[in-house]
């Protein structure tokens, strides 16, 4: 019964892009909202404008592309209004964090039920980047661009300090430990800084020990998050902190980039932009990069970036249009060039990919892990930061706080 049911879905899809094409055929424009979070200064949003918008237009003469550029937390907004007055957009950039609200609101279309060429289009982009588009067994969206954090360290640092960067999990303890005290001028210095204490920060250490936060199909919590490994990765990170080795999340610690700048901070794990900003505010100070140390569950950063998503009131053949050139490998590369770090297969391939200040992050990506991708994340992600911080602080222990930790989120995940 099931195949024959998704039987009947591709042929009602073919059918659509049959009656919708013959519109095309006749002559007929067809114009579609794009919503995005591009700023509107950037060179992401004059490449759209300017290259790519243009191209798209020319290879699909009955298509017309209205892009809008939002700011982030705006587009998030905007979307939940305008989803009650049914005023949605075609296509829109999301957050990958913000998938799993707009699915379970309905308003997204499930792009692998609906569009007969789906698994050849999808085949084209990272697999990892892809999962952030899954929810309830469903894909709601293309991956767009990614990133991920690996590790930047202070050369001056560790070569006083008579280190080598670290590898594995138990060299990083080590490594903070010793990279941490006082330095020649009597200031405190910490081997590593996190300014955080959310899945963002925490995720990394828990994969990379072996830990895990639900189980696969993301419906229980308990027996992962507070399971041993879990247990051992939170208990080590607040072991470190309590050895004065990591600090930054407590409100007036020194910020990221002027602590790690100013020699205060040894170590960080961070994403591209961070190069940026270093060689604007510190061109001077010397660093290198690496992978997160790997641990019992391997190597394995957190994943970030963009999904590009279709709503239910899309024209949906020309969105789909749309949704294909964007992350097919010529608007892929165009966007590198802006700093956009791919998930396009082949233009991760590109030697203009290859030339990136980003190039050292696309190994990371390869194993790096999304957050659960339920709709109940942003509570679950406040729980994990009380959680963590009770730890931290030292009023619980990190097994305490997982197994209430556990039973909070699998209500959540009901």
């Amino acid at each position: 019964m099931r195949t024959r049911t998704k039987l009947l879905a591709a042929m009602l899809a073919c059918l659509m892009f049959l009656t919708v094409g013959s519109a095309f055929a006749e002559g007929e424009t067809v114009t579609i909202n794009f919503w995005h979070h591009y700023s509107a200064q950037s060179a992401e949003n004059e490449t759209l404008m300017n290259v790519l918008i243009p191209a798209f237009e020319a290879e699909n003469p009955g298509i017309k592309v209205n892009a809008v550029s939002h700011e982030w937390a705006e587009l998030h907004d905007k979307v939940l209004v305008s989803a009650k007055s049914n005023a949605l957009p075609d296509v829109a950039r999301c957050d990958i964090a913000w998938l799993p609200e707009f699915q379970k609101m309905g308003i997204l279309v499930a792009l692998d039920e609906e569009m007969p060429d789906f698994a050849e289009v999808s085949g084209k982009l990272l697999d990892s980047a892809m999962s952030t588009t899954v929810i309830g067994g469903h894909n709601y969206a293309l991956a767009l661009n990614t990133n991920s954090k690996i590790v930047f360290y202070n050369k001056a640092m560790l070569e006083e300090a008579g280190v080598q960067v670290p590898t594995t999990m138990d060299e990083w303890v080590e490594t903070v430990k010793k990279l941490s005290g006082e330095n020649a001028n009597g200031q405190q210095v910490w081997g590593w800084n996190e300014p955080a204490l959310a899945g963002w920060n925490i995720c990394p250490f828990i994969w990379s020990f072996g830990g895990s936060l639900t189980n696969e199909d993301q419906t229980v919590a308990t027996g992962y998050i507070n399971g041993p490994a879990t247990v051992k990765a939170v208990e080590t990170f607040a072991e470190l902190v309590k050895a004065g080795g990591i600090t930054g999340f407590n409100s007036g610690d020194i910020p990221m980039t002027d602590g790690f700048g100013t020699g205060r901070y040894a170590m960080m794990l961070e994403g591209p932009w961070k190069s940026a900003e270093l060689a604007g505010a510190y061109p001077d100070v010397a660093y290198g990069t690496a992978p997160i140390p790997a641990g019992e569950g391997g190597s394995i950063s957190v994943l970030g970036g963009e999904d590009i998503a279709m709503f239910n009131t899309a024209n949906k053949e020309a969105a789909w249009k749309f949704m294909q050139f964007m992350t097919g490998e010529f608007a892929e590369t165009e966007m590198a060039k802006c700093g956009q770090i791919p998930v396009n297969k082949a233009a991760l391939e590109s030697e203009t990919v290859k030339a990136a200040d980003y190039a050292p992050f696309i190994e990371a990506i390869q194993t790096a892990k999304a957050r659960p991708t339920v709709a109940a994340w942003s509570e679950m992600d406040n729980d994990l930061t009380v959680a963590m911080t009770a730890v931290v602080s030292g009023e619980k222990t990190a097994q305490e706080a997982m197994d209430e930790l556990a039973a909070k989120w699998d209500e959540l995940l009901k």
